[in-house]
Order: C-alpha cells, then sequence, then structure tokens
C-alpha cells in the first residue's frame, strides 16, 4: 500500500507555496524544453544501416577490367573505364539528374530481388556505331530529348548489353552468381520506374573514354533492398579481401626482406668483337684485337643490361658512372 505520508513539513509547504504565488520560484517551466526535435519518416529505408557498400566498390573495381576487355574484344579498338565509386539517393533523385533521350535497359539480375537499370549514355552507343562500321568513333552533337533510338542502334544497344551483363556476372562471381535478364528499353527517364520514387537506390557509375576522346557514362543501378538482402555476403566478402590484402603484403615483404641479401654479379661491357669460329680458334697470347670504342660502357646484372657509363677511376679504383638505365 502506498505511503501517504507528505514527504515536505507544513512549514516547508507553505513557503514553496508562497514562493509559487509571488514569482520567486518559477512554474510551468516544461520537461526537456531545449531538446530539438528530428523528422524521421518512418515509411523510407535508411540507407546508413545494414550494408557495407565497400564490397560493391571492388565489386566495382573488377567490374571495369572486364568492361575494358569486353569492349576492346568487341569493337577492336582501346577504351579507358573508370569507376567514380557507389553513391545512394533516392529514385527520384536518380532520375531527376538523367537528360533524355539516353538507353536506360530495364533489367532482372537474378537472384537479386526487383528490378535493375543499366543505363548507356548515347553518346557511347554512336561512337560504337560509327566505330563497329570501320568508323574513327564519333559520336553525334546535341540531341532533340524526344529523338528515338533507330533500330541499328538499339541493336548497338544490346551489343553493349552483353558486354556489360557478361562483365557483371564475371564481377560479381566471387560473391554471387548473377543471370543477367533484359525486360526492357526506354530513352525516356520519365517513363521508367524500377521503385516508388521516395525508395533508395545504390547507384554505380563509370566513366568511359574512347581513342576518338569521346566520353560517355555507364550507370548500374540497384534497389537498395535487393543489396540489403545479401549485405551478410557482401560483408563476407570485403572481410575476406582485406584478411586476403594483408596476408599477400605480409608474403611480399617477407620475399623482399628474404631476397635483400641475395648476391648479384654485376658485370661492365666496354665493348664486342664478333669473328668466326676459324679466327677466334687461332688466336694466341700477343694477338691484337681492334673493336670501336662504343659512346658508353655498359653495366649487367645476372646477364641482364641494366644502365649506360662512363668508365673511369675513384681513388686508384677502377669505377663506372651510371649516365643512363636501359628500358627492358
Amino acid at each position: 500500500m502506498a505511503d501517504t505520508k507528505n514527504v515536505l513539513t507544513p512549514e516547508e509547504l507553505e513557503a514553496l507555496s508562497s514562493g509559487i504565488e509571488d514569482g520567486s520560484i518559477e512554474s510551468d517551466t516544461g520537461i526537456n524544453s531545449d531538446i530539438e526535435a528530428v523528422k524521421h519518416d518512418l515509411a523510407s529505408e535508411d540507407s546508413s544501416l545494414g550494408m557495407n557498400l565497400s564490397a560493391v566498390n571492388l565489386i566495382n573495381e573488377r567490374f571495369v577490367r572486364f568492361l575494358k576487355n569486353g569492349i576492346s574484344d568487341v569493337l577492336r579498338t582501346s577504351v579507358k573505364v573508370t569507376a567514380e565509386g557507389v553513391a545512394v539517393m533516392t529514385y527520384e533523385e536518380y532520375i531527376s539528374g538523367l537528360q533524355a533521350p539516353i538507353a536506360l535497359n530495364t533489367v532482372t539480375l537474378h537472384p537479386l530481388t526487383g528490378r535493375s537499370l543499366i543505363v548507356i549514355d548515347p553518346s557511347i552507343i554512336f561512337t560504337a556505331l560509327d566505330n563497329f562500321f570501320g568508323g574513327p568513333g564519333k559520336t553525334m552533337g546535341d540531341l532533340v530529348p524526344t529523338r528515338a533510338f533507330t533500330p541499328t542502334e538499339i541493336s548497338i544497344n544490346k551489343i553493349m548489353l552483353d558486354i556489360l551483363s557478361g562483365s557483371l556476372h564475371q564481377a560479381w562471381a566471387p560473391v554471387q552468381h548473377l543471370k543477367c535478364d533484359f525486360t526492357d528499353l526506354s530513352n525516356n527517364p520519365a517513363a521508367v520506374k524500377i521503385v516508388e520514387k521516395h525508395e533508395s537506390v545504390v547507384v554505380s557509375r563509370f566513366v568511359t573514354e574512347f581513342v576518338s576522346k569521346s566520353n560517355g557514362i555507364i550507370d548500374i543501378v540497384y534497389p537498395y533492398g535487393a543489396l540489403k538482402s545479401i549485405r551478410e555476403l557482401l560483408e563476407s566478402r570485403v572481410q575476406a579481401s582485406s584478411e586476403t590484402t594483408g596476408s599477400k603484403l605480409s608474403w611480399t615483404a617477407d620475399l623482399m626482406g628474404a631476397t635483400m641479401d641475395a648476391e648479384v654479379e654485376v658485370k661492365v661491357t666496354l665493348g664486342s668483337v664478333t669473328c668466326n669460329y676459324k679466327d677466334f680458334e687461332e688466336l694466341k697470347e700477343g694477338d691484337v684485337l681492334f673493336f670501336k670504342k662504343p659512346d658508353h660502357a655498359i653495366a649487367s646484372a645476372e646477364g641482364m643490361p641494366l644502365f649506360k657509363g662512363d668508365l673511369g677511376t675513384v681513388d686508384s679504383h677502377m669505377a663506372i658512372q651510371f649516365v643512363e638505365r636501359i628500358e627492358p
């Protein structure tokens, strides 16, 4: 049963009442009135929780290598591909940053849930088209937003999509075997919807540069929820990569330390003479061989030429001063 005895004495209660009446004691100050409230939408996803995007960066590094090789093999031209990193944003933010016409390929990446986007800059399609038919790889200027892709350009988009799909499959292989199925092609960002506008997406952007100096972007857009569902696989990939890198660095350091004490034979050659075997057999003590003095002597280590140099003496010792490194 609760104790009903007053905690304060009658005198203390009277003093408290008088203080409130004359204003010497503040009342109605509120509770935690100086705390600032932050709005939070329970329906939105928190992209800062539950997933390590470092694994996606590792996948992108592998993707760049496979993509460069794939484009070079098909188009017979070299291309530079650079990964710009991974960004998390709402789908509305991403779509609003695109300008029509652009090749938006809706795909399904089994077993990831939902649909993803493979977005190809039209300049890449035009450059690939020109290069594919023997041109220098020129692109087109400004395009009308309502311009549709021609059947030939759609075919080039399909070729590029096959290269991208194969590169994605190889890049993701250590984490998850992906199968890319094409769903639809659109040139209007406003007409494509893979998630709700307020939902988050993970965007991997790659910049390509062809020999003709034509630049373009390629975006791989994943629904955030699709990657979040395999976050344990992504985290294990980062951990495995970190352990492998650490072991490799340790092994490299040990190997470097072990080889530092190895002896290397260094020879200096001033010149050389070529003769036939008969003349060589007839050589005897006192014979003189004539040869043209080269500009520099050659210093070799274990038979491999490394430096050109000038011969001389230092403190009565024969010496060579290196003047030029010989590139292998």
